[in-house]
């Protein structure tokens, strides 16, 4: 059961470079940089994934991230999804993403697993939203 969303931000995409293929699937890794807040806490995303174009066209991506706070918090994420490509650039995540942190206002995120949607436009403006999965 998806529980109160937690999170959110909008960003740019920084950078993306094509990768070797890997069993003939094309495969991109892009970065990108955020701002917004999770638990209430302003926070800066910085992230890389790689996503792999499957053979019905939809996309399956594993990334990673460090979540900076205002105040010196520190998080880092890995998580996972699928996306699929609309027919004006624009792409659609949906997934699960893990987190790690030491600073108290985010050591609740330890022990749970969140569930995010993150959009891209055809500008490479990217908006993300995260629930935490109860």
């Amino acid at each position: 059961m998806l529980g109160e969303r937690i999170g959110e931000d909008i960003g740019k995409i920084t950078s993306q470079r094509v990768l070797p293929s890997e069993g003939g699937a094309p495969r991109i890794e892009t970065s990108f940089q955020a701002a917004g807040a999770i638990y209430g806490v302003k926070a800066t995303d910085l992230g890389t994934y790689v996503a792999c174009v499957r053979p019905d066209g939809s996309l399956y991506g594993e990334g990673q991230g460090l979540l900076m706070g205002q105040a010196g918090e520190t998080a880092t994420w890995k998580g996972g999804g699928v996306g699929t490509m609309k027919k004006d650039g624009a792409i659609s995540y949906r997934g699960a993403v893990y987190y790690q942190s030491a600073s108290p206002a985010w050591q609740k995120l330890n022990s749970i697993a969140g569930v995010f949607e993150f959009e891209i436009d055809p500008q490479g403006n990217t908006k993300g939203q995260l629930w935490e999965w109860k």
